[in-house]
């Protein structure tokens, strides 16, 4: 009984033996079941990863064929020809773009040797293109450009500019050449008919009879015709970098250097000056000057025509010789008064006038003192002026009040002048020492001042009367006043006085004419004038006169006894 147990219980510890391994192997197979799963985890990760790079691989060469895709399209489409050939003796093309077809030719073409490339360039350009090619290799160039000329399979010609680099192996050794093609044919055309066009100019400019200049921002000559060195008498190597400044007469240089600011803001410009020839004569010019800018509107230099006025300025001198023995030469003689008048034209003749009449032949009686203004100056003025001044003079010789004579002068002027927009305004002014009075008509004229130096006063002598010429059938009144005493003083002036302006825009004014005749109120009448007009000159000095400037001054002496 006791053995059976025994052999019982080492059964059953058998059994717990084989129990307890099976489940020891069990244990060990899950471990190993959860290292498998583990790694097969980890290898999907993996799979999982390439498939991602596979397809961003794929997605990025996608990309770069559709970018490739649109290159080829724009170069195909565009008048640059790309190319890569082989270097050395034998450059067969590797590579040559699709639009090599806008010449009539194939890829293939040159690809396979049926057409050589030297064969489709211009024969005239063969030896010299062949020449750069070689210079360039010679000196081992690693980039050039060249421009020629290439035949199109139709037989028409088209200028192509070529940029070639060098292609070297990690040796360094060369291996081919690549580069562009650029049509350039739409540029050289532009550039011939710009060429034409500035021959033609050039033409122009050195057959023109006036002279050209051309000048830098700093105003050095550049270029210039054959008509401006004859004008001048210089060599061109003796322009060649100089200065218009240093041409001019030096008061024509002052005057540029003073307004150089207020000239250079104008676009067009138009002046008169004088230039100083090699041989030391003045040569009186016009010019007519530009600026030049670029695309941009940045100014890049300075360009004039130049006209030689020397017989122009002869013929206007003559006639303002003539004019001006149309004026008082001398000035008159009258008892109790001092009397002087000057007239000063902006140009060689002008439109004031100032005379002085004796109402009778004998010299007696009512003197009469005419100051007047044509509207502008120059010639036209100057004829009007001399038709004012002869009806003037041949009206006055008869009898008739001062209204009357000025009434008569105006419908005269009226009939010339009304069609074209001229008139001329007047101060005609009697004195009558007997009486010791002054009687005027004022035509649309300033009034005459009248200073008192023993109250130290002013006065306007005013009056109503609209300008001659502008209506016929005006009647002009006389305006009186009696008592003029010693050393009153009476200036009668054209607005060329007052209206003078400085380079600083300042005007001269009507105040500072009154101040000049009160400080010197104690001096003759000619001095006094002399102070006026030497004011005037230093208060514009480098400023050109714009208008003419005329002035008359009576002063009272002994004109009470």
């Amino acid at each position: 009984m006791k053995n059976n147990i025994e052999s019982r219980d080492q059964e059953l510890l058998h059994q717990i033996a084989d129990l307890k391994q099976q489940l020891s192997l069990a244990e060990s197979s899950q471990s190993e079941l959860e290292a498998a799963k583990s790694e097969i985890c980890k290898l999907q990760q993996t799979i999982d990863d390439s498939k991602k790079n596979l397809m961003k691989k794929r997605s990025e060469h996608a990309s770069v064929l559709k970018e490739l895709r649109m290159s080829e399209l724009i170069v195909e489409r565009s008048p640059v020809i790309l190319f890569r050939r082989i270097a050395g003796d034998d450059p067969r093309f590797e590579y040559i773009s699709q639009n090599i077809k806008q010449f009539g030719y194939t890829p293939k073409e040159f690809l396979d040797g049926e057409i050589q490339f030297k064969e489709i360039v211009h024969p005239d350009d063969h030896e010299r293109v062949s020449n750069e090619i070689h210079g360039y290799a010679d000196a081992d160039v690693e980039e050039y450009s060249m421009i020629y000329r290439c035949i199109t399979r139709s037989g028409n010609i088209r200028w192509v500019e070529d940029q070639t680099s060098v292609v070297r192996d990690e040796a360094g050794n060369k291996t081919h050449n690549q580069g562009v093609l650029f049509d350039i044919t739409g540029r050289k055309q532009a550039e011939n008919a710009l060429r034409k066009s500035e021959e033609k100019f050039r033409r122009i400019v050195e057959t023109a009879a006036e002279g050209f200049v051309l000048m830098d921002q700093e105003f050095k000559i550049i270029d210039f015709n054959s008509a401006y060195c004859t004008m001048l008498g210089y060599s061109p190597e003796e322009l060649l970098g100089k200065s218009p400044f240093e041409l001019a007469t030096e008061e024509f240089r002052e005057h540029m250097l003073a307004n150089k600011d207020s000239i250079l803001e104008q676009e067009c410009r138009e002046f008169e000056g004088n230039f100083l020839a090699k041989d030391g004569h003045h040569v009186p010019v016009l010019i007519h000057g530009n600026t030049l800018r670029d695309d941009h509107g940045n100014a890049i230099g300075n360009m004039a025509f130049i006209t030689d006025m020397t017989e122009h300025k002869k013929a206007l001198m003559l006639a303002g010789e003539v004019q001006k023995s149309l004026l008082p030469q001398i000035m008159p003689v009258v008892k109790g008064l001092d009397i002087a008048g000057r007239n000063v034209s902006c140009d060689e003749i002008g439109g004031d006038y100032y005379d002085f009449i004796w109402r009778q032949e004998s010299g007696t009686g009512p003197f009469s003192v005419v100051v007047g203004d044509i509207s502008g100056h120059g010639v036209d003025s100057a004829l009007l002026m001399t038709t004012a001044r002869a009806f003037l003079r041949m009206r006055a010789s008869q009898s008739g009040t001062s209204s009357e004579i000025i009434s008569a002068m105006n419908r005269h002027l009226a009939k010339d002048v009304l069609e074209t927009g001229r008139f001329m305004t007047l101060f005609y002014l009697s004195l009558d020492p007997d009486t010791k009075s002054i009687e005027w008509v004022r035509a649309g004229h300033d009034p005459a001042l009248l200073y008192d130096p023993s109250c130290d006063t002013f006065e306007e002598l005013k009056g109503s009367g609209i300008a001659l010429g502008v209506v016929d059938e005006v009647e002009y009144l006389e305006h009186k006043r009696v008592g003029l005493s010693d050393d009153q003083i009476i200036a009668i002036g054209t607005d060329g006085i007052w209206e003078a302006f400085n380079l600083q825009g300042e005007m001269f004014g009507k105040e500072r004419l009154r101040e000049l005749i009160r400080s010197n109120s104690n001096k003759s009448a000619g001095v006094i004038l002399n102070i006026v007009y030497e004011e005037l000159k230093h208060f514009t000095a480098g400023r050109k006169n714009e208008d003419d400037i005329t002035l008359v001054i009576i002063k009272a002496e002994r004109f009470s006894s």
